[in-house]
């Protein structure tokens, strides 16, 4: 079933359009502004275009969901398939299916607020053209990941977006912001050295770099050993990326420093090339090594998830000075756990569940971290004492609406039912009851019921983070007035009703007297509404709904594990 019925070859040119078109679009970012198009000055033009420009792919890439066959979910559709370099079989090969194109959707979503946040608050630092170059490039290069079918094409792209998201830390970040920035790429293109060996050596292997043939192959053309390798070289790439547990130690001073539009690009979307190199690459291309290092894969995860928790915990504790874009960052290391443990457990219910995950992950950390950033831009820091205050009204008495959609999304972080992050938790956890065959059932229970417990820390952080940020500190009862203790007795001799000598005394009530007036903050702006709000409403739609997105990853997964074979 297609909502409208589009031609194959307008859905080719679409999806051409919705990888390149952003890529276009940073060239023509560097260029002048057109006379009539300067507005204000060519710093506004120039953030305009890059609004522009992200709503144009934005618009293309829900015409391609709307012509998409719901029906077969499963088959690659939009698929352009052209010779590129005969001397090694590398063509260019797109196409999506139910897999890649809700990731296609939240690229071009996600990449289309930032702009857009962008436009209203411009940000701090070196030219604005540059900076909106530099997050189309980054557009381009992810959207490319999630739609090409080449092992070689897949590496290009998965490489395409490090350099501009290492100048977005290294140039318009905070502080710190250019040793994390080193860290971020040296990280990550180590990782990807030994991706590459691992491409090399499957494409090598079995004669094509066709991500298609190779899946329908199903590892019948690798020898067990050569998929083990192949496993071990792309898995290290994709865990960096992800990040897996203890691979992970460059993304909480990446966060942290990031600017807030770096930040939401990398939780959003970035995170999401990882996990879907697992699904697409390693777990159709080569089952056997997956089956052998899956255990493993899974235990990382489970320590990760807990890990995870217990930092952002140790951050959220009274008097550690904990950094809230920091917390999120750690948070996103337990989130992406419940990822990879479905993956690991080979089960189209696991790997639908790690699927959603991706999906509910990308819309609620990136909700928080615009959110944050619009608390540290009030505040002028995220430190959590400094937010929480002494004042007892914090976010809830100075800015209600913010502090009211900050609390939505930290209870939609947490796994609250009826939220888009209950169902990819709920899945994983189902799948790692009953792993795929050749598994060690007792493990993958052992830690599903690791997982389950790092859901209750996911709940005690988080529900800290809404108690001090929109609420506050518990002001101390002998606080509350700087006067005589609340139990004093009156003055001797004298009668509280002014009729002369008293001739006893009673305790009097306390009257809890403010400290200081609670100084008022910007409240939620009409851009930042205008932002959040889809955010919001899709983590609620899919919450609710699940059935719109697993109706579109379950065939394609039941496809994928089972060989090729519908």
């Amino acid at each position: 079933m297609t909502v409208i019925d589009i031609s194959p070859s307008v859905m080719q040119f679409l999806l051409a359009i919705i990888v390149v078109a952003p890529l276009l679009g940073a060239v023509a970012a560097l260029l002048p502004a057109p006379p009539g198009l300067k507005g204000k000055g060519p710093d506004q033009a120039v953030l305009r275009h890059g609004v522009t420009v992200t709503g144009a792919v934005l618009i293309a890439a829900i015409v391609l969901a709307v012509g998409f066959d719901h029906d077969h979910p499963a088959t690659m559709q939009a698929t352009t398939d052209i010779s590129w370099i005969p001397a090694l079989d590398v063509r260019i090969h797109l196409g999506i299916d139910g897999i890649s194109l809700p990731l296609l959707l939240l690229t071009a979503l996600l990449t289309f607020l930032c702009a857009l946040h962008s436009y209203f608050k411009p940000p701090a630092g070196p030219s604005p053209k540059a900076f909106t170059a530099l997050v189309l490039v980054l557009e381009s290069g992810t959207l490319a990941t999630f739609a090409v079918l080449d092992l070689l094409l897949f590496f290009l792209a998965f490489e395409m977006v490090l350099i501009p998201m290492y100048f977005l830390i290294a140039r318009w970040g905070g502080d710190q912001r250019r040793a994390a920035a080193w860290k971020f790429i040296l990280y990550t293109l180590l990782g990807s050295v030994v991706m590459l060996l691992g491409l090399l050596l499957i494409g090598l292997r079995s004669g094509t770099f066709d991500m298609v043939a190779l899946a329908t192959d199903n590892g019948r053309g690798l020898t067990t050993s050569v998929q083990v390798i192949a496993v071990l070289a792309i898995g290290v790439g994709l865990a960096v990326k992800t990040p897996m547990w203890p691979l992970h130690s460059w993304l909480p001073d990446a966060h942290t420093a990031a600017p807030t539009v770096g930040s939401v690009l990398l939780a959003g979307v970035l995170l999401k090339m990882g996990t879907y190199g697992f699904v697409r690459i390693l777990l159709p291309i080569a089952p056997d090594g997956m089956r052998t290092f899956a255990p493993y894969l899974a235990a990382f995860a489970v320590v990760g998830i807990v890990y995870g928790s217990l930092a952002c915990l140790a951050l959220a504790r009274r008097g550690a000075k904990g950094d809230l874009k920091r917390l999120i960052a750690y948070s996103s290391v337990g989130h992406m756990g419940f990822v990879l443990l479905g993956i690991a457990t080979m089960t189209p219910t696991g790997v639908n569940g790690a699927l959603f995950a991706n999906i509910a992950h990308g819309l609620i950390t990136g909700l928080l971290f615009f959110l944050v950033g619009a608390v540290k831009d009030r505040y002028g820091t995220a430190d959590l004492d400094t937010l929480a205050g002494a004042t007892g009204a914090a976010l809830y008495g100075r800015a209600p609406r913010l502090g009211a959609l900050l609390a939505f999304a930290a209870v939609a972080s947490l796994g609250l039912p009826g939220l888009a992050g209950f169902w990819g938790e709920m899945l994983t956890l189902f799948g790692a009851y009953t792993p795929a065959e050749g598994l060690s059932r007792p493990a993958f229970r052992t830690f599903m019921a690791i997982g389950a417990f790092g859901t209750l820390l996911t709940a005690a952080y988080m529900l800290i983070v809404v108690r001090r940020v929109c609420m506050g500190e518990h002001t101390p009862h002998s606080q509350l007035s700087p006067a005589a203790p609340a139990d004093a007795p009156e003055p001797s001799g004298t009668d509280p009703s002014g009729a002369g000598p008293s001739a006893t005394t009673a305790p009097r009530p306390a009257t809890p007297q403010p400290a200081a007036t609670t100084p008022q903050l910007a409240d939620l702006q009409t851009y930042e509404a205008a932002t959040w709000t889809p955010l919001a409403a899709l983590t609620v739609l899919a919450g609710l709904w699940p059935a719109v997105l697993l109706g579109l990853t379950d065939p394609a997964v039941q496809k994928l594990l089972a060989g090729g074979k519908s």
